[in-house]
């Protein structure tokens, strides 16, 4: 078995960041979100959009958090949009004619009516992640603790947030290890695989990003999502225990209220926390992901483990189809497509070549055939001129 090359310090740092989608890798850099994907017939098909993240430097939306929150909206939007144009690429879109319900919305709204159920599931998406992230560890950290009462009268208030947190992380990891068991899904993480080797390969700046040479590298990415979405759950605990610090110690919510308002009104205020914490955990990730000592490999080290379970070795074509989406985010030549269109030049060409002695053998060959007729013809034309005639010889009469 081969050793992997661990993933370097990057010699040239680039800004691309990727997701895996059906059959293939989805590219996005500073200007433009790539896609690559291989059909079912082997052919590998791309797509590319221009696309500039609102974080620009000098913006309010640049300011460090903000642009936390920033990336995770666009981040949302773009996973939505990159499945749905990943089976279309792939050749699973639908044809089916719209229905009249359809049709109707269509008309009296003035909107494309996938753009509606993208949206719509978009929203339901957003709904299960908090229901099952935020909502569930609050109601069976209550359960445990006791229904939630006034911020000055409730004495578990650390360990209720603190096992609030835990519960949200064993949540992630086991949602993590369900959906692995899922056959469709395992092929997608090792495009998610495939991704990480490929960046990794040409950060590492140390040979020409092939499949064969990306293979060489670990699957583990420092700015990977997963470890994104972890540094999300352990800010949360750090955050949400502070807020419930605070609240104890304004004695809010007031000991008056009922205690399923006072339930809802923490739980309003976790949601209000969210983007906060999504920009604080954006600004560690970017952080540790910069430097590597042992501070940074120590908060990168839950995520990177987890990337055991979200990424599996890929294969060498999804190595490739990963490096198309690659180049074309970059708006670099991609060498393994111009080699794979020289080839295929060279193949038609040498085809026609073929074609073309074939047919100039045929019409020779058609040639000689007739020239072989005529010269049969002028031959049996002089034997009956030359034979004897078959009348017998009249005698003469005296």
């Amino acid at each position: 078995m081969k050793k992997e090359k661990p993933t370097p310090t990057p010699v040239r740092r680039c800004s691309v960041g990727g997701q895996a989608v059906m059959e293939g890798v989805m590219m996005k850099s500073d200007v433009g979100i790539a896609m690559a994907v291989r059909r079912a017939d082997g052919s590998i098909v791309k797509s590319y959009q221009k696309f500039r993240s609102k974080a620009q430097k000098g913006t309010f939306w640049g300011l460090p958090v903000v642009r936390g929150v920033v990336a995770f909206v666009e981040s949302l939007k773009t996973g939505m949009d990159t499945t749905t144009k990943s089976a279309e690429l792939y050749g699973e879109g639908f044809d089916e004619e719209p229905s009249k319900f359809e049709k109707w919305l269509a008309d009296k709204l003035h909107v494309d009516i996938m753009n509606v159920v993208t949206g719509v599931a978009a929203v339901l998406g957003v709904a299960l992640a908090i229901g099952l992230f935020m909502f569930l560890p609050q109601l069976i950290a209550s359960l445990i603790f006791g229904k939630a009462v006034s911020g000055a009268a409730d004495k578990f208030y650390v360990w209720r947030a603190l096992l609030e947190g835990f519960i949200r992380v064993l949540i992630y990891v086991g949602y993590l290890f369900a959906v692995s068991c899922i056959k469709d899904i395992r092929r997608v993480f090792m495009y998610h695989g495939a991704e990480h080797k490929t960046i990794a390969c040409y950060e590492a700046g140390e040979e020409e990003l092939t499949p064969e040479n990306a293979m060489k590298y670990k699957r583990l990415h420092p700015r990977c999502g997963t470890n994104y979405l972890f540094l999300v759950m352990a800010v949360s605990i750090i955050v949400l225990t502070v807020i419930d610090v605070i609240m104890h110690a304004l004695g809010f919510p007031p000991a008056n209220m009922g205690r399923a308002a006072m339930f809802l009104i923490r739980f309003g205020v976790r949601l209000i926390c969210l983007p906060l914490i999504a920009g604080v955990s954006y600004e560690v990730l970017r952080a540790a992901a910069k430097t590597d000592n042992w501070f940074t490999r120590i908060i990168r080290a839950p995520g990177m483990a987890l990337q055991l379970i979200t990424t599996r070795e890929p294969e060498l074509d999804m190595l490739e189809v990963a490096i198309y989406s690659f180049y074309l985010a970059m708006g670099e030549k991609n060498p393994l497509e111009e080699k794979k269109l020289a080839e295929e030049a060279a193949r038609k060409a040498a085809e026609e070549a073929t074609a073309e002695e074939a047919t100039a053998e045929e019409a020779t060959a058609e040639e000689a055939a007739e020239a072989a007729a005529k010269t049969a013809k002028t031959a049996e034309a002089a034997v009956t001129e030359e034979a004897p005639s078959s009348e017998p010889a009249s005698e003469d009469a005296e």
